[in-house]
């Protein structure tokens, strides 16, 4: 009977690590595509535009074992972008510069959290998987170790409610 609660904790801990990977691939796909029609809509000046498009195309053409890196980059021309309160500022008085800054903000914000429940549903999965006696009577079956997503997720301060121009 132990075994048999242990199995269906399991894959249930397993059907979370994959609805979680979801989310946070749905993330991903948003911020990027949020940083893409930032960056191309001319309300930047010409290098930053051509750094944040650059990064988030590489972000969204990443195969998955080079995803974690390239929205990591993703994440480092954000915050290269917009360093200053004043940059977010100026985006802001231009026309449709507000529903921009308010798409990016809760698009980067939405990330570091996706990613959260993700590696918590991964750790509490691994926990599961090292008792002995999963191992010892295979319960995880076929299913692939569990690994957590670790990226660089830090937002821009300027788009953070700290650094937010007054």
């Amino acid at each position: 009977m132990y075994l048999s609660w242990t199995a269906g904790r399991l894959d249930r801990l397993h059907a979370r690590i994959d609805a979680a990977r979801a989310a946070l691939d749905a993330q991903l796909v948003r911020r990027a595509s949020v940083a893409m029609e930032l960056a191309t809509s001319s309300q930047l000046d010409p290098a930053a535009s051509l750094l944040l498009l650059d990064a988030a195309h590489a972000a969204r053409q990443a195969e998955d074992e080079q995803r974690e890196v390239a929205e990591s980059q993703l994440s480092l021309a954000l915050r290269a972008v917009f360093a200053e309160p004043e940059q977010v500022a100026a985006l802001v008085a231009a026309p449709g510069g507000e529903d921009a800054v308010r798409d990016l903000t809760a698009a980067v914000r939405r990330v570091p959290m996706a990613r959260r429940f993700h590696n918590d549903a991964v750790r509490a999965a691994r926990a599961v998987r090292e008792h002995r006696l999963v191992r010892y009577f295979r319960l995880a079956g076929k299913a692939p170790f569990p690994l957590a997503f670790e990226m660089d997720d830090a937002p821009p301060v300027a788009l953070t409610p700290e650094g937010a121009p007054a």
